[in-house]
């Protein structure tokens, strides 16, 4: 088995990255949050198909990945989304994808 901390950190950050963004339910969430265009505090289950267990175990993976940000208010906690992460995620992906697609060629698949 190859070890991660083999790899360059760039990668590492984006494999890391790519992990965290491949669960339907985080993708819902970011998507909720961009939409409401403000810090929620409240139950975010309320608008997804999902246990509120399930949410608060989604929640924890994108405040682990720094996508977000969870601040407590009393009994609620407000989350918002981190525009530098993702900007910094954008950054990495767009230059990783440009130098991927600076290789590639046209390929045609004969059936």
């Amino acid at each position: 088995m190859i070890k991660k901390e083999n790899f360059d950190k760039d990668l590492q950050q984006l494999a890391d990255f790519a992990r965290v963004m491949s669960h339907p339910a985080r993708l819902a969430i970011l998507k909720y949050l961009s939409e409401t265009k403000s810090c929620i505090s409240g139950d975010i289950s309320d608008n997804l198909p999902l246990s509120r267990s399930t949410v608060s175990q989604h929640l924890k993976e994108l405040r682990d990945s720094g996508l977000i940000h969870g601040e407590i208010d009393g009994l609620k906690i407000n989350y918002c989304l981190c525009s530098t992460e993702i900007d910094r995620f954008i950054g990495l992906f767009s230059t990783f994808f440009e130098s991927v697609k600076s290789g590639a060629i046209d390929c045609e698949i004969s059936h």
